[in-house]
């Protein structure tokens, strides 16, 4: 689930058109690789529906990978990976990275400053300094299984304060992203489509160029990965379309449901587009 704001806090929309999924056909059949976020994307209300374990079973039966990029915690994501019939997982919005079937601590896809321990008292430092002039922001409890990034609640912020929570990080030389669930401050760099074009070029099973390989979320967290000059075939279910005006980058389809009934829609035309290729 990252709100990136131009430099003067801003937001500005692309020219970029949500266009139906139904009319990506050509666009789907080169796809051998899908990065999905996960909530709000892969769920319905928090819960993964059996539709949505169906779609990863089409998904695999067609040949094609998938690979979950999410704002979830490491110590999250770290179980999640071995649970999922998935290839891989990316936590903390692009920060680290988690094979599928393998014990790891994880592989960090961002430079940290100093050692894990270090990263976190500079991040902690960070958000004291939001905190002192937002004191109604408390840190989120999954900050205690988390590696590259620091969290709180997005619940009840509005526009004005996230970008000033923005503008005081940037001037500090952190990033700061949001989802629909938390606030998320980050090192310099780190979005899901930094992180995501790493693994696509270095990890052996995952190797993909980026023009075969289709992202899909959901909120502001995932805008750098709707950014088409870097992922051409990039996928909103339909609950995106009210962050609509707040960002920069909009995906280039959109799907007519919301949530998990939304990346099953996906999956059911990204199949379709597979069969009629063979």
């Amino acid at each position: 689930m990252e709100h990136k704001m131009n430099s003067n806090g801003n937001c500005k929309m692309t020219d970029t058109k949500m266009q139906p999924i139904a009319s990506a056909t050509q666009a789907l059949s080169r796809i051998t690789l899908v990065a999905s976020d996960m909530d709000g994307t892969m769920t319905s209300h928090g819960r993964f529906s059996t539709s949505v374990f169906r779609a990863f079973d089409d998904l695999r039966n067609s040949g094609v990978r998938i690979l979950l990029i999410t704002g979830r915690s490491a110590g999250w994501v770290n179980g999640l990976v071995s649970l999922l019939p998935i290839d891989g997982a990316v936590a903390e919005n692009g920060g680290i990275y988690f094979p599928a079937n393998e014990e790891s601590h994880g592989t960090e896809l961002i430079a940290l400053r100093g050692s894990r321990k270090e990263h976190k008292e500079a991040l902690r430092n960070m958000f004291l300094i939001l905190q002192k002039e937002f004191p109604q922001i408390s840190e989120a409890p999954d900050n205690t299984y988390r590696l590259t990034d620091w969290t709180f609640s997005v619940e009840g912020l509005t526009d004005s304060e996230l970008t000033r929570m923005k503008t005081l990080c940037n001037s500090h030389d952190w990033d700061f992203t949001y989802s629909n669930v938390q606030c998320h401050i980050t090192p310099r760099g780190q979005d899901k489509s930094q992180g995501l074009l790493k693994l696509i070029s270095e990890i052996p099973h995952l190797k993909a160029d980026p023009t075969n390989v289709l992202t899909i979320g959901d909120s502001p967290n995932d805008e750098s990965i709707f950014d088409t000059n870097k992922f051409p075939c990039s996928v909103g279910v339909a609950n995106i379309k009210k962050y609509a005006t707040r960002l920069a980058h909009l995906p280039a389809y959109v799907t007519t449901e919301k949530e998990g009934n939304g990346f099953c829609e996906m999956v059911a035309a990204l199949v379709a587009s597979q069969k009629n290729r063979k």
